[in-house]
This record gives C-alpha cells, structure tokens and sequence, in this order.
C-alpha cells in the first residue's frame, strides 16, 4: 500500500486547501489496531468510561469555534447547521454517559439454583461484555455526528470498546482536529490516546475490516462501498459483526383524503423535507406517492412554488455533484416522467433542488423505471401519482427495505376510519421507522429511536441511534456454577452496584 497525501478540498470550489495527513500504509493500520486493542483495559471501570464521554462532550464544546470552522471550510454545510449537529453530538455523548452509569444495558440475569424445575436449573449468572476494537467508518453528510465522534464511536466507547476511525475523504482535516480533542478527553481520565484511532485512505479501510484485532464495524455509506466491506468481513477467517448503514428511498404515502385536507401544507413540508441540507440525508423522502386528480394537482402546485423557491446549493463534493447531475438527467430522460421543476446543474459549483414526476403504473412492474426506485444523492424527490389504491399498494410491494416510511393522513384517517391502519401495516415491514403525518428528516436522539432497517438500509436489524445503540458492541456471557469470589461484581447477590436486573425471574430496579 503506497503512502498518497491526504488532502482538505473545498468543496464550493473544487480546489486543494492544504494537506492534512497521507493515507495509512497496512503496517500503520496495524499499529494503530494494536494501540487501540492495547488500552481496553482502561475502558473496563464504567465511572471512567461516562467521565471520558462527558468530557468528550465538554472538550469538544470548548474547541466549537476552531471545529464548525474547518468543518465549514471542508462541506460547506454552514455554520447554523453545523453548530446544531456539534450540539447533537455532545448531547449524544453525555447520553451515552447516562446510559453507562445507569447498567440496564448490561442485561444482568441471574438464577439460583432450582431442582425442582424441569430439567434442574444450575446457578447461572448473565451478562453483556464488550467485543473488543470497534472499526467505524465516518459518512460523509454528518462530519460530527456520523463521524469520528459519532453515533458508533460514542456506543462503542460507551459499550467499553476502543475504537479505530477510517476518517471520510471529504472532511479529513477535521477528522484529525476531533480525534486529537477526543484523546485529550481521554487523557483526562489516564485513558491511552490509542483508544482513539485515525486512519485515512480507502486501501486502509480495506486493511482495518479485515485485521484479525477488529471485533466489529460500523459504516454509513453507500450501497457499493458498505456491501464490499460487508462482504469482506463476512470473509474473514473469523466474522465479525458488521453493522452497516448503506442506503435508503424513505417511501411516502399519501392518502387522497389527506390531500384533499391540506394538499398546500403537504407540499411545502414535502419541499422543505427533500431540500433539507441540500437533500443529502439519509432520511430524504426520495419516493413519493400522491393521488392522481384534483387534490393531487395542488399538492404538487405547492411543492412546485416551494422547490421553485429554493436557493441552490453546494454538494459536499465534486464526485457527488457530477453524480447527482448525471443520476437526474438519466432519470429524467425516461419515457412519461416530467419534471416541473428541474433539478440538476445550479452553477459551475451548485446543484438546484427539482422533483420528477410519473404515473405509479410504470414502477409496478419491473423494468426501465426500476431506476426511480433507486435513491438518488441530493435535492430531488420522485413523486408517482396513483389513479387508485392497487396501484399504489403495487409500488410498495416492490420496495427494498428503508430506514423510514411515511404516511400523510386525513383527521378522520387518523382517528382510525378508512385505510390509516391497513396502510401502515403494508409500510411496517418496509422500514425501521415509521411515520404518520410528519417528514422523516431529523432523527431524534431518544431511548425509543431507530436508525436502521431491512436490508439494504442496514446489514443488521440494530440500531445506530438512540441508546439501544450500544447493544451492537456487546455479546452476552454465562457463568455457571461459579465461586461468588469469582463472578465479576455485576454478578454477584449483593448487587453493590446498584444494577438494574432480573434475580431469580423478578425485575429489580
């Protein structure tokens, strides 16, 4: 693997800013799993490890200035927006800290022993312990929260695992400046800076899945990368967990009662929901289906004035740019599909928001249309008008699995009249989260969340937002028959930790 310069571009031009780093070499990434394996020791004490989040969270806010800053520089994402997603990741953190502290997480199961029962049950002990070094591979559209010190590095950490960071091409200078603000945190707490690992180049992330030290992975990316590294870790003489985010259409519904309701204020929260950060999220609603007839004509009249209305903006890099140019002109070149406002090419730099539109029976059978099923990178959405309910159940039936689905209702719909349940019923299997008369947009940071989906949303049924989210770096160990001197203290009668846990069949809190 020869050592190439890792650059910072700017993406609202295009051109080299400064080098920041050069691409990991296998011995380097090696070195690096090996310092990150090195300090699980010191992840061990749970008081250590919520400290080390929460001063994460406090050393990352005090640096807020100098990071939103070269996060800007390298996305282009804004300071306003950036400033919100630093905020949620430091929430994040501290969350995570809670959820340390408190141990329900640890799932703590023990049962005495019991010759009455059929077969005779033995003393057994249970709980969740940490798999090892956790490689996270960041996103792209998310510098902070899907990113080095993101979702998966927090729940690793959080969970007691180390972790390695292949750090995303288009924000590396950043990537650097957050992991040395995160060995800072740790170094408060005389935790090794090797907790924290950084590497850069795709060739390294190649290396990190497949090194034998690597007791798991997280990803959020694309389709064709997160299969390829799927893959490979399946491969290895030793599977291990890969936990992949890898792409999602996030269907909407809309009945006709809904739209004849409040057809404008759908079409504007629609506009608002698929422009959001230049339509790079991963819960952009790319599908749409809306009733064919009158209603649905004003629907889309306000969608139309909306989307007309909205300033271009910049791709988070060049790449993504000529691929959203090109991935709406071969969509828009299909037989029957319009396109009242036209997305593609805002500028030399820019995009311009647009929606295409089709009637709902070409997409019911598979053929040339299957391409406007496929999720399309930035600010487009394709709504499909359906003459009836058949034709629209026909569409879902042909959906891959997502990370959301989205139905717009009537009141009376709502309240249970009509198809409100049948149709979420036919989009529960869809997704991982499911919305009524709300835009997928904004995940929330909650103990009830889910970020994940059917494949190939997710390559696991986990999540990788909310607290369950650690859950993805555990496995679950039994003790049988085991001297109490010898149980780890979570397992002990005692229970001077204090653990939520369920003795001899009865949750105690």
């Amino acid at each position: 693997m020869a050592a190439a310069p890792v650059w910072s571009v700017d993406p609202r031009t295009g051109k080299q800013r400064e080098q920041v780093a050069v691409e990991a070499t296998a011995q380097e990434v090696d070195s690096t799993v090996r310092a990150a394996h090195a300090a699980r020791p010191a992840l061990v004490d749970r008081t250590v490890r919520a400290a080390f989040l929460r001063s994460a969270a406090e050393e990352l806010e005090a640096a807020k200035e100098q990071l939103v800053e070269a996060a800007d520089a390298e996305t282009a994402l804004g300071p306003v927006r950036l400033t919100g997603e630093l905020a949620r990741t430091c929430y994040q953190l501290r969350a995570f800290a809670d959820i340390v502290d408190e141990g329900a997480y640890l799932d703590v199961v023990i049962n005495h022993p019991d010759d009455t029962a059929t077969p005779p049950i033995p003393d057994l002990r249970r709980y969740k312990v940490a798999l090892g070094v956790v490689a996270v591979y960041s996103a792209s559209n998310f510098p902070f929260a899907f990113s080095v010190p993101g979702g998966d590095t927090a729940s690793a950490l959080a969970a007691g695992c180390p972790v390695v960071v292949k750090a995303h091409p288009d924000h590396p200078g950043l990537s650097e400046l957050v992991a040395a603000v995160l060995r800072r945190a740790a170094a408060l707490h005389g935790i090794p800076e090797g907790v924290v690992g950084l590497v850069h180049g795709f060739e390294a992330g190649v290396e990190l899945v497949k090194h034998p030290l690597v007791a798991a992975a997280g990803f959020t990316g694309s389709v064709r990368g997160g299969r390829a590294l799927f893959d490979a870790a399946a491969a290895r003489p030793v599977p291990i967990p890969f936990h992949g985010e890898l792409g999602s259409l996030n269907p909407v519904v809309i009945t006709e009662a809904a739209a004849n309701e409040r057809a404008e204020a759908i079409g504007t929260g629609l506009a608002g929901s698929m422009t959001m950060g230049v339509g790079q999220f991963c819960v952009k609603p790319g599908l749409v289906l809306a009733p064919a007839g009158a209603a649905g004509d004003r629907l889309l009249k306000s969608l139309t004035d909306a989307v007309s209305d909205t300033a271009s903006g910049v791709l988070l890099d060049h790449r993504m740019r000529d691929n959203f140019v090109a991935g709406v002109a071969e969509r828009a070149e299909l037989p029957e599909v319009e396109s009242p406002v036209t997305p593609g090419a805002g500028g030399e730099h820019t995009v311009s928001a647009g929606f295409l539109t089709v009637a709902a029976d070409k997409l019911a059978a598979e053929g040339a249309y299957d391409l406007l099923l496929e999720e399309c990178f930035g600010p487009v959405t394709v709504v499909a008008r359906y003459a009836d309910d058949a034709e629209a159940n026909a569409v879902l039936s042909r959906l891959p699995g997502n990370l959301t689905a989205t139905v717009h209702l009537s009141a009376e719909e709502a309240a249970g009249e009509g198809r409100g349940a049948e149709i979420l019923a036919e989009l529960t299997p869809l997704a991982g989260r499911v919305l009524v008369n709300a835009w997928p947009t904004g995940v929330a940071v909650a103990a009830a969340q889910h970020h994940g989906g059917p494949y190939p949303a997710t390559t696991s049924t986990s999540t990788s937002v909310g607290g369950t989210a650690v859950e993805r770096w555990l496995r679950p160990v039994a003790y049988q028959n085991t001297p109490a001197a010898l149980l780890p203290v979570e397992l002990r009668d005692e229970n001077e930790l204090g653990l939520p846990r369920r003795f001899n069949g009865r949750l105690e809190r």
